[in-house]
Formats: structure tokens, C-alpha cells, sequence
């Protein structure tokens, strides 16, 4: 076993007295110590009720013969840290959480994982740290939120976010946006759309990294807590066979995780993290294999913020697995992937019914031909950038219009709130990617401030920024090289044409060669007064088209 570093032998004797210190006995050291990556913690509502799925992964863990060893990992509430400084922060603790992961595994001989993650960050840093590390491990994360009602209306907190604005243009009182903030999110749970938290406990099924159900099972479910049980007994049935992350996170696993991630249109933010964990898993992921997938995978299901449905109903229509199996009639799926089952995805898929419902369209029928995820590439990002092309109005999947430039998220929504965006602008906000920002802000606010003043379908928005899974409209992010790296993006002036087509793949900055590279010989980049662990991260992370890691 791993952990025979820290306690066989006589040498390890001081080891076994600092473990008995803690209250073990020498039959549990005997057994195979699996670390519990507990990140409860009591501002997060999706990690509210971490401390209960905890204790039923350990009880899974001990009545399959092994020790469970818990300790914690921080989480940011991307939601509660929006719209100001702390946004900053949220895409950073991804690599301190993966690091702090690998650095108590390690140091410890721990000879298993099993990671508990809920919202945004946390889940992709379960995966990079799993992928780094190599050793056993199973994802269980604490479950979506059902979603709120306003009379027979479905609401989440997207919808709060998108009420902010009708009640500063005085389209709603006061009384109707504080029933929309008390009734939004009713229980714990990751925000009830498919929004980047349930993206990617979507992604972990797809992935193989967890038993069926991680990505729907609402988060006040019994369900949800025998999973966890299961889950804590089958990471011992890992540790036996030695089945390893990167055994199961395979090029093909990977791809199979696009093309769901495809079928669904999660956020964006889905592709930023899945080329961080290609990163470490050593699988050769870019943004043309998005591409090569989504041009062939339809998508067959829309959630909030594209549809009005949301976790609860996909769960009740069969789940991750049941859009695996149909995506599965188009031969899109790889079927020899292991699981964290022990089975291979087909085995895993021969299991799964094939039932019609109102939720996941049939393959032959869906809402559209290809996937709802598109990276743009062009001279304004020669590297990449990405859209969620399901969340785009039909008639502006071509669009052209001049730009209107901004140096922070901050200047860009002033703009707009004091009307001087028009019709047919190209909003380009930049420094706000993964150096300049650095943090990568997400764009939500601008976006619900364009909507509140009709100009969602007139005008355009691109940043080296990223975009909340909540987002709807012609709203460009991950632009590579960012601003802060000397990229295109920092040479637009305002006036600048700007050409969007996103059924080709192209986004173009009208301006000539020889006037591009004039402006890049006067350049200079923005610096601003960074400090502290966001000084750190803008030192050692990547750009977007790499998954924004830290190299």
C-alpha cells in the first residue's frame, strides 16, 4: 500500500505514535487510508451540506474495510463573490485547492481519494488534483438546488441576477425582486441551472470520475446520501485494483465529455476547466478538438439559462447518463473508457433505458445540428476564444458592428448603465483575463445590464474575460493572448470594425497588418497595484487557451 511509507517498518514507528496521537489504533492503521476532501464550509450554499455527505462517504468507506482520513479544501461562492473584488479570487482558488490536495496526499501516504466538491471551482480542482496525484480516487459532489417558484414559474438565482436590473429601470418594485431573492433558491445545493457548477459535476460522469447520479441527484435527496455511501465503499474497491485517475481520464474520456458537454450547451467555463485537467492528466486537448466535436454533436438539451428547465428535470428524465446513451445512436460516445464502476462506459451505458421525454431530445430531432459550445478563432484571437452558441439568438450568429473599448468590467458596465452603447456596437472589455485581471472576472453583470436596456440582440460583447453559465447573448470570452500578454484584443481601438461569424468559426479585427503592428510597437500593458496570492497567481498562470493553469 501507499501509505506503508508513513507506517511499516521500525523506522516508521514516531509515524505510528503521531497517528495514535490522534486516537488511531494500530487495527486501523493496518488498513488502506483514504483521504475525505471535505469542503463544507458555511457561507457556500452548495457546500452547506457537505458535513452530512461527508460522514456518509466515511461510514461508506469503513464498512468496506478502509480508514477514513478527512480533511478540508476551501470554496468560493462564485455568486456571492460577483461584482466586486472577490470575483477575482474565484478562478485562483482553483490551483490553491488542487494544490492543497496533492500537497496533504502526498505528504501524508494517503492511499486513496475521495474528493467532495459542489460549486464551480472546487469540482475541476477535484479533477486536476486527482489527475496530478494518481492515485485511486472518486468524485462525490453534494448535488444541485431544486429550483424556486414564482406562482407557477420556475426561478433561480439567475433570475435574481437578471431582476437587479428590471428594478433599476424601474420594471419591477421592491417588493417583487426581495420574493425573487427569498424564494430563488430554496434549498442547499449548487445553483439549480446548468451553470457552471452543474456543468461539471456533469462532466465528472461523462468523465468516468464518479458513479451515475453526481451531476443530478438534488442536494436534499436520501438519494444523494446513499450515493455517497456507495461511492465510499467502491473507492476500496479501487484502492484493491489499483484503478488510477489517469487510467480512466483518457484522450477518449475526454472527448466523451466534450461531446456531452456539447449536447447540454454548458457554460464556458466547462472548456477552461477541462484543458486545465487534460493539463495534468497528460491528454492533448485544444480548442480546434472543441470544435472538430462540436461540429459533429447536436444538442438535445437546453436548461436554464437556455431552456426553462432545470437539474430537477433532467434528473427525472434519466440524468447525464441518459444524454450519454443517446448521444450514443450517432456513435459519439467512446464505449471502452473505464469508470470509477470498474466497468467501461459501454458496460455503464448497456444498463441505461432508452425512455422518451420532454427533456433530452431525440438525437434525430434536436435543437440543433451541432453543439452548443463554439471556439472563434481570428486575428483578434489568433488562439482561441469561446462562445456558448446555445444561448445565442438565431439572427445574431453573424454580426459586425464597431468597437466600443474598455479597460475593466467596472468601465465597461458604467457605459452601459449610463447609455452611450448603441445599436450594433462591439463591446470589447480587456486586462480582465487570467494575468490582467488577473483572475479571469466573470462578465455578468454587463451582460444583464445589455438586457435590461433591449440592447441583447443589437450589440455584441468580447473580453479576455470569462462568462458566467448564466449568460445569454453574443458574449465572447477566454480571448487569446489576452490584453495583459500584448494580444490583438490590446491593440482595438474605439471605431475599429469587428466581424462575428460564429457558424464558421471567425472573428475578425477589420484593421490592416501593417496599422496592427504600428500599434504594437507603441504598447505598453496595463499594470495595476496587485497583491498577496492574486500577485502569485498573475505571476505563474497560463492564458485561456490553455485552461488558465499555473505552470
Amino acid at each position: 500500500m501507499n501509505s506503508d511509507i508513513v507506517k511499516k517498518g521500525i523506522e516508521k514507528f514516531p509515524h505510528r505514535a503521531l497517528f495514535m496521537a490522534s486516537g488511531y489504533t494500530n487495527e486501523e492503521l493496518d488498513k488502506p487510508f483514504i483521504g475525505i476532501v471535505n469542503s463544507f464550509n458555511e457561507i457556500v450554499p452548495g457546500h452547506i451540506n457537505l458535513d452530512k455527505i461527508t460522514q456518509a462517504v466515511k461510514s461508506g468507506v469503513l464498512m468496506a474495510g478502509g480508514l477514513p482520513l478527512e480533511f478540508p479544501a476551501i470554496a468560493i461562492c462564485d455568486g456571492i463573490a460577483m461584482n466586486h473584488i472577490g470575483i477575482n479570487y474565484s478562478l485562483a482558488s482553483r490551483e490553491l485547492i488542487t494544490d492543497s490536495i496533492e500537497s496533504m496526499a502526498v505528504a501524508h501516504g494517503l492511499d486513496g481519494l475521495v474528493i467532495i466538491p459542489n460549486c464551480d471551482k472546487t469540482v475541476p480542482a477535484a479533477l486536476m488534483a486527482a489527475a496530478r496525484i494518481n492515485i485511486p480516487t472518486i468524485i462525490v459532489s453534494g448535488g444541485p438546488m431544486l429550483s424556486g417558484r414564482k406562482k407557477i414559474d420556475k426561478i433561480d438565482v439567475n433570475t435574481v441576477f437578471e431582476s437587479v436590473g428590471d428594478f433599476l429601470e424601474n420594471k419591477i418594485s421592491k417588493s417583487e425582486i426581495e420574493f425573487m431573492s427569498e424564494n430563488a433558491c430554496p434549498t442547499c445545493g449548487s445553483c439549480s441551472g446548468m451553470f457552471t457548477a452543474n456543468s461539471m459535476n456533469s462532466m465528472v460522469e461523462a468523465l468516468g470520475m464518479s458513479l451515475p447520479g453526481n451531476g443530478t441527484i438534488p442536494a436534499v435527496y436520501s438519494e444523494r446520501v446513499r450515493f455517497a455511501k456507495k461511492s465510499g465503499m467502491q473507492i476500496m474497491e479501487l484502492v484493491k485494483r489499483n484503478l488510477r485517475p489517469r487510467d480512466i481520464m483518457t484522450e477518449e474520456a475526454f472527448k466523451n465529455a466534450l461531446s456531452v458537454d456539447m449536447a447540454f450547451g454548458g457554460s464556458t467555463n466547462t472548456v477552461l476547466h477541462l484543458l486545465a485537467i487534460a493539463e495534468e492528466a497528460g491528454v492533448n486537448l485544444n480548442l480546434k478538438t472543441v470544435n472538430y466535436i462540436s461540429a459533429k454533436t447536436p444538442n438535445i438539451c437546453r436548461l436554464s439559462p437556455d431552456g426553462n428547465c432545470r437539474m430537477e428535470d433532467l434528473y427525472e428524465a434519466g440524468g447525464v447518463f441518459r444524454i450519454i446513451k443517446e448521444l450514443t445512436y450517432g456513435n459519439l460516445i467512446y464505449t471502452s473508457p473505464l469508470t470509477v464502476s470498474c466497468k467501461t462506459m459501454g458496460e455503464m451505458l448497456s444498463e441505461v433505458p432508452y425512455e422518451l421525454n420532454n427533456i433530452i431530445k431525440n438525437f434525430n430531432n434536436p435543437y440543433s445540428r451541432d453543439g452548443g459550445i463554439r471556439a472563434l478563432f481570428g486575428n483578434i484571437s489568433p488562439n482561441g476564444s469561446v462562445i456558448k452558441k446555445s444561448a445565442v439568438a438565431a439572427e445574431m450568429m453573424e454580426f459586425e458592428g464597431f468597437a466600443r473599448v474598455f479597460n475593466s468590467e467596472a468601465d465597461g458596465l458604467a457605459a452601459i448603465r449610463n447609455e452611450e452603447i448603441s445599436e450594433g456596437d462591439v463591446i470589447v472589455i480587456r486586462y480582465e483575463g487570467p494575468k490582467g485581471g488577473p483572475g479571469m472576472k466573470e462578465m455578468v453583470s454587463p451582460m444583464v445590464a445589455l438586457r435590461n436596456k433591449n440592447l441583447d440582440l443589437k450589440v455584441a460583447l468580447i473580453t479576455d474575460g470569462r462568462f458566467s453559465g448564466g449568460i445569454r447573448g453574443l458574449s465572447i470570452g477566454h480571448v487569446s493572448p489576452e490584453a495583459y500578454d500584448g494580444g490583438v484584443i490590446a491593440l482595438v481601438e474605439d471605431g475599429d470594425l469587428i466581424s462575428i461569424d460564429i457558424k464558421s468559426g471567425k472573428m475578425e479585427l477589420k484593421v490592416s497588418e501593417d496599422e496592427i503592428t504600428k500599434r504594437k510597437i507603441k504598447w505598453k500593458p496595463l499594470e495595476k497595484d496587485v497583491r498577496g496570492y492574486l500577485r502569485k497567481y498573475q505571476k505563474t498562470v497560463s492564458s485561456a487557451d490553455r485552461g488558465a493553469v499555473c505552470l
